[in-house]
């Protein structure tokens, strides 16, 4: 639930949309990702890995941090089973907000899975605190 209304997308939905809080303004809502059907110049796909931004690849999309206030998510596991994980309040997933021109996306941060868990994953949502 966001701004009274509730959200619940599959990247593949090309409708996707994921609620943003910016450092400033108010919360707004941004598609989530490109997808290959879709016209713009942003990447395509829904996550920017850690270490593609700290690497400088998102610099040329003037990447900028994000939190997204959402209840839960799902990730496939690496058999291709979808299963759905709880945020706890007062966590965000960390999101990123890349633009080229006038398209303006939003884009999971995600770090790489330590395999620790059962159902294997092979990238995880990057948690974050409220500040």
């Amino acid at each position: 639930m966001f701004d009274g209304n509730k959200y619940r997308y599959d990247f593949q939905d090309a409708a996707a949309v994921l609620p943003v809080i910016m450092k400033a303004g108010p919360p707004i809502v941004l598609p989530w990702g490109r997808r290959e059907s879709e016209d713009g110049s942003l990447p395509i796909g829904g996550w920017a890995s850690l270490e593609s931004i700290h690497n400088g690849e998102w610099d040329r999309w003037f990447a900028r941090p994000v939190k997204l206030p959402i209840t839960s998510f799902m990730e496939k596991n690496t058999k291709g089973v979808k299963h759905w994980f709880d945020i706890i309040e007062g966590q965000y997933i960390q999101g990123l907000v890349a633009r080229e021109g006038q398209e303006r996306r939003v884009y999971c941060v995600c770090i790489q899975a330590d395999g620790s868990e059962p159902n294997d994953y092979s990238r995880w949502p990057r948690i974050i605190f409220a500040l």
